[in-house]
């Protein structure tokens, strides 16, 4: 990229040219405004007299303020990025002022009302994925500086971007004094419009017996975001492993991957429940929606909907789709005690040993004779049957029929229950060896929910039976990404990739 010179508003036509796009934006101003505004003008006055000074040193121009942010244009990748490396080491200095920095290199059209394209929109994603005190550059600038020993970079990855069509390796500027984030980090940001790992909720009723409430509250709307299309939801195994722990959402944002978490409480007090939530950003640790519930026991998965409706229009416009008004979560019956021992049952099946697989089937039995067209207890009682034929706690020949028949009763009652043909799948391909039937039933479990860990695993295992490795591995590498804590998980990425 040759060296141009760049002046949009002496042009009174529109020009296309080749350019070097900075988006440079301080982080915080906002917050900072609310609660010291004369301290907030003074870190703006000093970011807008460094990026002055710098801009023009290199032969830049800024051509638009946009509140706490610029748009600048050089005629050189090589003068943007050593004006980048020079703005955030000086902004380093007291009073300090944190500024993420985006630069990307492409065709831009301007004329005296301003600045076009697509490059233009590409820089502005790069910054959005850049952390205070970073320098963050496409592939496109790293072309052009990769041969210059006085600028240092570090690669991060390709991600996609919001409405760029190919996806754009990103590099960061590794010079001494700059903040370089992670391939962790950015991946966050990167999928912040859609992802989100539901914690579990704490407890806080005064009979701690009532842990398996509070955890099935969290499961069911975990299990109900997953079926939001666009919405990447961790499973349960990882984000349930911080349960009991004061981690810090912004640590459990980098290990899991996502860009929110949702946690909360439950006070349980005989039919009255009280049900506190919050949406956390975890690229800061703010809250981005809080809410108290307060409601008779029989009002549940109205409160469960509310709640999951509330996470995805907080979201909204991150989907193509935008406000999402339908219900997510239906009542699944009409009887509450049964949906109360339901969850009861559900809390002994996940702690996935003989004894508690064991009063998991009498308590799902129970439910079937509370409500008999209540599904959900049938698919449990045919996960709980394949589970004991697999793990020798009872023959295969009398496990595996008892499962298939609770399936089956289980998707009679309720079609488009995803679980419910994961488990007929399983109960196909394992002991039957129908591979043909299980591949249907994989097909309609990932149908009607693409975004389950269990579901991609599964099919991983299947193709992998098959000897068709390559798509075995994708299926793999997409749970670990809903599951990124599960070590059972990445030993059958390994089997794969073996």
């Amino acid at each position: 990229m040759q060296t141009a010179e760049i002046d949009p508003d002496t042009s009174s036509t529109r020009v296309r040219q080749l350019a070097a796009i900075m988006f440079a934006d301080m982080t915080g101003y906002t917050a900072l405004m609310q609660e010291d505004e004369g301290k907030a003008k003074i870190l703006r006055d000093r970011q807008r007299y460094i990026l002055e000074k710098f801009i023009p040193g290199y032969n830049g121009k800024i051509i638009q303020y946009f509140g706490d942010g610029t748009l600048s244009i050089f005629g050189s990748a090589i003068d943007a990025v050593k004006s980048a490396i020079d703005i955030q080491n000086e902004l380093q200095k007291d009073p300090k002022v944190l500024l993420r920095i985006g630069i990307h290199a492409g065709d831009v059209v301007y004329d005296s009302q301003g600045i076009y394209g697509d490059s233009v929109n590409v820089a502005s994603r790069i910054e959005a994925l850049s952390l205070p005190g970073a320098v963050l550059i496409s592939d496109k600038v790293f072309d052009e500086v990769k041969n210059q020993t006085e600028i240092k970079t570090a690669q991060l990855g390709k991600f996609n971007l919001k409405n760029v069509k190919r996806q754009v390796e990103v590099y960061a500027i590794a010079n001494e004094g700059l903040v370089i984030p992670t391939s962790a980090q950015i991946s966050i940001k990167a999928g912040a419009e859609k992802s989100i790992a539901v914690l579990p909720f704490v407890n806080m009723s005064a009979d701690p017996e009532n842990e398996y409430f509070s955890d099935g509250i969290s499961e069911e709307i975990l299990n109900a975001l997953t079926r939001v299309e666009g919405l990447q939801v961790t499973a349960r195994t990882s984000s349930f492993s911080f349960k009991g722990k004061n981690e810090d959402v912004r640590q459990v944002g980098i290990k899991l991957g996502v860009s929110t978490v949702l946690e909360g409480s439950v006070r349980r007090a005989g039919k009255k429940i009280r049900i506190t939530a919050q949406l956390i950003n975890t690229s800061d640790g703010y809250h981005i929606w809080s809410e108290v519930y307060n409601s008779d026991l029989e009002d549940i998965f109205q409160v469960q909907d509310e709640i999951s409706l509330k996470i995805v229009n907080r979201l909204k416009e991150n989907f193509a789709a935008g406000s999402k008004k339908e219900s997510i979560i239906k009542p699944l019956t009409e009887n509450i005690d049964a949906y109360n021992l339901y969850l009861k049952g559900r809390y002994h099946w996940n702690r996935s040993n003989p004894e508690d697989i064991s009063k998991a089937v009498k308590i799902f039995e129970e439910v079937i004779r509370l409500d008999p067209d209540f599904a959900l207890p049938y698919c449990a009682l045919s996960f709980c049957y394949s589970f004991m034929g697999s793990a020798g706690l009872m023959p295969p020949v009398e496990a595996y029929p008892k499962a298939k028949d609770y399936t089956l009763k289980a998707i009679e009652l309720d079609p488009n229950h995803a679980e419910s043909h994961l488990s007929l799948a399983t109960i196909k391909f394992f002991h039957n060896w129908d591979f043909d039937g299980a591949e249907a039933s994989l097909n309609k479990a990932l149908s009607l929910c693409l975004n389950s860990s269990l579901i991609n695993q599964v099919h991983g295992w299947f193709l992998i039976a098959k000897g068709d490795f390559a798509h075995a591995i994708e299926k793999m590498e997409q749970a670990v990404i809903l599951d990124p804590l599960s070590l059972p998980l990445m030993s059958n990425l390994a089997d794969a990739y073996a």
